[in-house]
């Protein structure tokens, strides 16, 4: 397959700048996820790669070439697009022979390629269906098997799934991340959906405003957001966050008071600031404890409840903030109006300076802390680096 380097490139659309300077390096057969809320320029750059856009400035390269100003057909990838865009009087081997037979390659040859590709998705009795006789996860398994026949370097998904049900959606999810595996192929795949972003990305690029916040593995950016705007978008649901002020500095981390005053130490490398500095303090639903022990705790009234059968968020309301969420297990039996002492751990606790950057973890691990609480599985994780 293919590499994919993007080194200092924009677009604009007048003097509308959408891509602010984007560097990025995708590596042969890597599965890297663009994610980001509407109108980020995930899109953008996908088309950008694929020819569908010109580059304002900087350069794209493809396997080592520069492909600014080749055509789409030249580029060497293929797109597999949100809408089907399949032809609706054509079978399914027309429609995934038809670019072949434009290109003008013998029967013989279309033949082995629809056949080939119609056996990796599992399409093989559906051939001489049409469009109108398939459900929509087939007729994007069609989309994708047109894309595989060109046997291309590059593999671009612009939001596949978001027009199936949440069921197809999960099924879809596994049949793409087998295909990434069998291929052994190079894709960049395009999603506002975080849950998709974790789930298939080997590499997460998570853009905002037209340029990268962070890049890295889901686990990287789960762990170790680079600032708030991370670590509210990745997490399901988001991290809560609590506007605090530092109360004292040392070489152990940086002390903050949580709502109800308690202090918390969380284990960050406090050196940019000092007492009395507006910082915000962040911890997931998920790394809270609905009661026991634990570093520090809040106190909360629940408003609303979620019962979701394996999981049950709590909404909770604690002095000086608006909610915090907070998830339990399946079969808790919190409800609306319980007063809550909510634990929670330094060791899985975050803090963002004013301009929403966080501060560095201290160069030790700080999962180890949280499993010794038994919060945690014993699951492998990233190690705990500097943000």
């Amino acid at each position: 397959m293919a590499t994919v380097k993007l080194e200092n490139v924009t677009k604009s659309f007048g003097e509308l700048q959408i891509i602010k300077g984007v560097d990025l390096e995708i590596n042969d057969n890597e599965f890297v996820v663009f994610v980001g809320p509407s109108g980020c320029g995930k899109s953008t750059l996908l088309r950008l790669i694929a020819g569908l856009e010109d580059i304002t400035s900087g350069d794209l390269s493809i396997d080592g070439s520069v492909v600014n100003d080749l055509p789409p057909s030249e580029r060497g990838i293929a797109m597999v697009f949100q809408s089907y865009a399949l032809y609706p009087h054509m079978t399914v081997y027309e429609n995934m022979a038809f670019g072949l037979k434009l290109a003008k390659e013998s029967r013989e040859s279309i033949e082995g390629k629809v056949r080939e590709a119609a056996r990796i998705l599992q399409l093989e009795h559906l051939l001489d269906r049409k469009p109108k006789e398939m459900s929509g996860g087939q007729r994007q398994r069609v989309a994708i098997g047109r894309a595989i026949v060109r046997n291309p370097k590059v593999f671009l998904f612009d939001e596949p799934l978001s027009n199936l049900d949440a069921a197809l959606r999960v099924q879809m999810r596994i049949e793409i991340a087998k295909l990434h595996h069998d291929l052994d192929a190079t894709m960049v795949y395009v999603t506002h959906d975080q849950v998709e972003a974790m789930t298939l990305a080997d590499k997460i690029v998570v853009l905002h405003g037209g340029i990268v916040e962070q890049v890295g593995s889901p686990l990287e950016l789960y762990h170790h957001p680079r600032n708030l705007f991370v670590a509210g978008f990745i997490g399901s649901p988001k991290m809560n966050f609590i506007a605090t002020k530092v109360t004292a500095v040392d070489d152990a981390g940086v002390s903050v008071t949580l709502p109800g005053g308690e202090t918390i130490k969380v284990p960050v490398n406090g050196e940019n600031v000092q007492p009395g500095d507006k910082v915000t303090y962040g911890v997931r639903p998920e790394h809270m404890i609905e009661t026991g022990d634990a570093d520090a705790h809040i106190d909360g009234e629940v408003f609303v409840v979620e019962r979701l059968g394996g999981d049950t968020y709590a909404y909770v309301r604690a002095e000086g903030t608006e909610m915090i969420t907070v998830q339990t297990s399946g079969d808790s039996h919190v409800g609306v109006g319980d007063k809550l002492h909510i634990g929670v751990s330094a060791a899985t606790s975050h803090l963002f300076v004013a301009d929403g950057d966080a501060l560095p973890l201290l160069a030790r691990n700080p999962m180890a802390d949280a499993r010794k609480g038994g919060m945690l599985s014993d699951a492998p994780g990233p190690k705990a680096e500097p943000h």
